[in-house]
């Protein structure tokens, strides 16, 4: 629609044609907000493998956990509209919006307390895919929790195209799910490589990386209470300190992922992997050789195996 409005004369939101700018907005953000999960659930279910097996328990409320993700995944579809806020919508749906973004906070409530009770009086020893997950628990609950900050539609009209915004993605996204994929490349690498990393190297990138990440968008819930609106190319002097801490951070952070290249292009170096890698692992993969062998299986194997065994 975009483009025959750009090269075909066509009217799909140019309003001079009679098209609706508008209509843009709700196409997009219907698929914009379901990507934004589409990226943090398979994260979810990272770190629900990960605490278990350093915490030496089985995950609290197994059943709790795969009913919320599926929550989250269909509420997901029904929320888009709070990014449009300002637009002139309509009071109705201003609140359908606001009432539907606050539920979404529920499952997603349940699954952070559900990591929280999986560690609780468990045998938790903190190797770095476990240090991971854990900074994702709690930096992710962060971005959480300024997310309904801007779920209220009264308080929106305030943060709305703000720094504070950006702030907000980013602590989910970043200490989300990038912080839980580093988390699961730590956790199997051993078992891809049949090597173990140089865990001193592993903790190095991971204090680096949370350390660099909070000093970059911190500063950014101040700078968009402050007033600093997002999609500028210059700012006045009275956002500068705060914008020369986060750009100190960025470069850092950045700088950080250089020790994540060099722990993986060193993999291979390590003492060798034992079929079960972590004492407290549970799946399947951890009940076949380090790295897998290409045909993993002569028989089909029993789900079961691995919960006996963790047992």
């Amino acid at each position: 629609m975009l483009l025959t409005d750009q090269f075909f004369g066509t009217s799909f939101f140019l309003a001079a044609g009679g098209g609706d700018p508008v209509m843009f907005q709700h196409i997009f953000w219907f698929f914009g907000h379901p990507e934004v999960y589409i990226m943090i659930l398979p994260a979810f279910g990272v770190v629900s493998e990960i605490i278990p097996t350093f915490s030496r328990k089985k995950l609290f409320g197994h059943d709790s956990m795969v009913y919320a993700a599926a929550s989250i995944a269909f509420l997901s579809f029904i929320v888009w509209a709070h990014h449009m806020f300002t637009v002139g919508m309509p009071l109705s749906g201003q609140l359908f919006f606001m009432f539907a973004t606050m539920l979404i906070a529920v499952p997603t409530g349940v699954k952070v307390f559900n990591w929280v009770a999986t560690m609780w009086r468990g045998a938790m020893t903190f190797e770095t895919p476990m240090l991971f997950a854990l900074a994702f628990v709690f930096l992710f609950t962060i971005g959480g929790f300024s997310g309904l900050m801007l779920a209220a539609a009264p308080a929106d009209i305030q943060y709305h195209d703000t720094y504070f915004v950006v702030a907000h993605f980013h602590y989910v996204l970043v200490p989300g799910s990038i912080f839980a994929i580093t988390a699961a490349v730590y956790y199997w690498l051993p078992k891809w490589t049949g090597h173990m990393y140089n865990e001193t190297l592993g903790k190095a990138h991971f204090w680096a990386s949370t350390i660099f990440v909070n000093l970059t968008f911190f500063p950014m819930h101040f700078l968009g209470l402050a007033g600093m609106p997002r999609r500028i190319p210059d700012y006045s002097t009275q956002f500068t300190d705060f914008n020369t801490v986060a750009s100190i951070g960025a470069v850092g952070f950045g700088l950080s992922q250089l020790i994540f290249v060099w722990v993986i292009v060193t993999a291979w170096k390590g003492s060798k992997a034992t079929d079960r890698v972590w004492e407290g692992s549970h799946g399947l993969e951890w009940t076949v050789p380090s790295p897998a062998p290409y045909h993993t299986f002569e028989t089909p194997p029993k789900a079961r195996i691995a919960d006996e065994a963790f047992e």
